[in-house]
């Protein structure tokens, strides 16, 4: 189905990876459409340049989103984010350039047809609906675009009639024995060869609750640091660059005067450089942490060890970090006694 206006999306990496996702199904109706996999647009020259055209416009609600309705004149450029609504506002929110785009928004007068995902509102629709009617909206041309939802209504369809049938259930009801837990040695090499360099790292977010509308951008408000085979220490409190979560404090367990009383983001990258030093190898318990530090320029990173993969690897499903009050210390301290069953296999 060709449009007057150039779709480009812009898809998450985990999104990538979902049988059912209909990003790439919306692409592949749209002659002259773009599908890119990214968590940085910015840093892509091509993607960027495209982005910053003129008449380039991004599909997302907020409350400064203009409805699609209300439009004197089409975008040149259609900007659509495909993740669940959290990726999504990730993706937005350390993206500079996506974040200065003016945003569109609409809301649909028909329930979405997605019935094997579960949407946290009525009114979402899945991407390959969302762009269909909003490019129904943009060229006033009810209907046109319809054709596009044949194979993603197919596949709902053949999806329901195979969960109806029972097939597949099986796996679900049969009982399996306990999996005894091992240790294969090669499978602990990399820890092995790392340990003499090993840097143990957990970094404490200002993060916006699920659902909240337009957060700020992602920071970093906590480190904490262990080089393993010395014992010595690294702790650093910054100051917001951002507003202040709510649940900032709490994870903490400090008053915000107290964190809005933290260092400066340069002063710490600093002290942060001279602990890490030149040879290390950064433990981390999933990339959280390390993806925390890459939204914000000037952090020395090192190579890294994903303690929470080799887990999986060698003893089963990974063991899931404190939460509530105090939650930054006592990860961190989870992440130490999660690193001592590894290597002794307790």
């Amino acid at each position: 189905m060709p449009s007057r206006t150039q779709v480009v999306f812009l898809q998450h990496p985990r999104e990538s990876r979902v049988a059912v996702s209909t990003c790439r199904m919306a692409h592949l109706s749209l002659p002259g459409s773009q599908l890119h996999i990214t968590l940085d647009p910015d840093h892509e020259p091509a993607l960027a340049a495209l982005l910053a055209e003129p008449g380039t416009h991004l599909l997302f609600p907020s409350a400064d989103a203009t409805d699609v309705d209300a439009l004197i004149e089409a975008p040149r450029i259609l900007v659509v984010v495909d993740g669940t609504w959290a990726n999504a506002r990730k993706l937005v929110g350390r993206s500079p350039l996506l974040r200065g785009l003016p945003r569109l928004g609409f809301r649909p007068d028909f329930a979405s047809n997605y019935r094997i995902r579960r949407e946290p509102e009525g009114h979402c629709l899945s991407t390959i609906e969302a762009t269909a009617h909003v490019l129904e909206r943009l060229e006033r041309a009810p209907g046109r675009y319809t054709p596009m939802l044949s194979a993603f209504d197919h596949m709902v369809d053949m999806q329901l009639q195979y969960i109806n049938s029972g097939a597949g259930a099986e796996r679900y009801i049969r009982h399996k024995p306990p999996r005894t837990p091992r240790l294969p040695v090669d499978h602990l090499a990399p820890l092995k060869a790392a340990l003499d360099r090993l840097v143990l790292l957990h970094v404490e977010p200002n993060a916006w609750p699920y659902g909240t509308e337009d957060p700020p951008p992602v920071e970093a408000l906590e480190l904490r640091a262990l080089r393993v085979a010395t014992g010595e220490r690294f702790t650093a409190l910054l100051a917001p660059r951002q507003r202040l979560s709510p649940r900032a404090a709490v994870n903490l367990d400090l008053s915000e005067s107290q964190i809005f009383a933290g260092a400066a983001l340069d002063v710490t990258q600093a002290a942060w450089h001279e602990f890490l030093g030149p040879d290390a190898v950064l433990g981390i318990w999933g990339y959280h942490a390390l993806s925390l530090l890459r939204i914000e320029a000037g952090w020395t990173l090192a190579p890294a060890l994903d303690l929470r993969a080799l887990w999986q690897q060698t003893i089963g499903p990974a063991e899931k970090l404190p939460d509530g009050r105090g939650r930054a210390i006592r990860r961190f301290a989870a992440i130490e006694q999660l690193l001592h069953a590894l290597q002794t296999g307790s």
